[in-house]
Parts: C-alpha cells; structure tokens; sequence
C-alpha cells in the first residue's frame, strides 16, 4: 500500500487546527476519508479531507471546537472503544472526559514489569487462583469511567468475567509518569477509592519512592511510603522486596 501523503490523526488536527478527539469522532462517523492500516490505526490524506468537508461543514467544525467543554458529549466505553489506536499515546474516560497520555518510558516500564513478576510470585503462593494484569487492559469503574491501570490483582474469589473487567480489584497499581502524576495522585486516587479498590499503590520510579494507601471507613489511609530498605506491608503478609533493587537502573 502507498502511504506518501498520509499523516496521523494528530497530525492531521494540528494542521486543521482542531482536536485530535473531532477528528476521531468523524472517523467514527465516516463523516472523513480514512485508510485502514491496522486493526485501529488510522491515516488521513489531508486535502482528501478537506474535499470531503464542504465550507459549511468547516465552519461548523471550528465553531464547535470553540463552545464551551461542558456542552459536549460525556464518552461512555461504547465510545471509547470506538476510538483509533494512536501509537505513542495512551487513553482512558474518567467521568466522560477523554484523557490521552504519552505512551510510558522504557524505565516506566522496566520497573512496572518488574514489580508484576513480584507480585505474581506473591500471589501464586498466597492465592494461587488470582491474577495480575498489567496495561493495556480496561477495567470499568462507573458509565463514564474506565482507565488502565499498570497493574491491577483480582483475587480468585472474584475472576474477570468480562471486558472491560467489571469487577473490584483488591489492588491496583500506577506506576507514575511526569504526565500523569497529578492525576493518579489526585483524580484516579478519588475513583479508586469510590470504587471501592481496597489497596492502591503509587509508585514514581523517577523518585523511586512507593506510596501504599488501603481504604480505610471510605476513605485511602497512607500504609507505607518508602524509598530504601526493603518494602513490606502490613496487610501482605510475607511480601517483600529490594527497593533500590526494584528502581535500579542498567550501568
């Protein structure tokens, strides 16, 4: 296939001036021609689309892309899973808002592999029927509302049945990023504790810190924060690990 001429669907906003999220929602809606090029991934030949949007209907476009957010749409995951596949970043709705976040780090996902094979260890001697899941896999908190955590642990009393999974996990794991930071700390910490997740660790690996919090009467209690020595958790009996070990880097 030829594919001189064809740019991404970021590619193609920032030339037309728009949100990455219009052109998606035309793509959709067959409203804009389109090439295939995987299962979800999607290029744009832009004087194609420009062809295909009459002057009227480009007007109509920039003056919706200059009305107020909350006049828009709340997505739910029929939509989300709509969405094209745009290699570098990733996607979650949090309360019907579309966030997109870079793709994590080699070292984001150094230190996110290596803590699964420790918590896998963990849990196949203590529950031998739970799992560890790691991202990309959607869990649904509410209608409004999936995310993809790094890791999550579904104990065996309560498998996944479902995609999205559907069901509380009993700990959820975000390994930060500088991009995500402020929203795993504050607006994903909030929906993990509504939900009902009973642990929820925060771990930077650029700090190299871990912040563990059980809910506690409603509410995330701080169990440990630690960044040298071993970790260990009251409520995860005879879980422990090399800390500086888990952040270490190559020489």
């Amino acid at each position: 296939m030829d594919s001189r001429g064809l740019i991404t669907a970021q590619e193609l906003a920032d030339s037309l001036r728009l949100s990455v999220d219009t052109i998606w929602r035309y793509t959709r809606e067959k409203r804009i021609p389109y090439v295939e090029i995987g299962q979800r991934q999607y290029r744009y030949n832009k004087q194609n689309v420009l062809k295909a949007l009459s002057g009227e209907d480009f007007c109509a476009l920039a003056k919706e892309e200059s009305a107020p957010y909350q006049d828009k749409k709340k997505l739910t995951y029929a939509d989300y899973a709509k969405l094209p596949e745009e290699p570098g970043y990733r996607h979650e709705i949090i309360d019907g808002v579309l966030l997109r976040d870079p793709s994590p780090t080699f070292h984001h996902q150094r230190v996110s592999r290596r803590l699964q094979r420790i918590l896998e260890d963990y849990f196949f001697k203590v529950d031998p029927k739970g799992e560890v899941f790691d991202a990309p896999l959607d869990l649904s908190l509410a209608e409004y509302t999936v995310v993809q955590p790094d890791l999550l642990y579904l104990p065996g009393s309560r498998p996944p049945q479902n995609n999205p999974i559907d069901v509380v996990p009993e700990l959820v794991v975000e390994v930060i990023s500088p991009s995500t930071g402020k929203k795993d700390r504050v607006l994903k910490l909030n929906h993990y504790q509504a939900a009902g997740i009973l642990h929820y660790w925060i771990v930077d690996p650029e700090e190299g810190i871990i912040e563990a919090y059980e809910l506690r009467e409603g509410h995330y209690v701080s169990m440990v924060r630690a960044h040298t020595g071993t970790f260990s958790h009251p409520s995860f009996t005879g879980l422990s690990f090399d800390i500086e070990t888990l952040f270490s880097k190559p020489s």
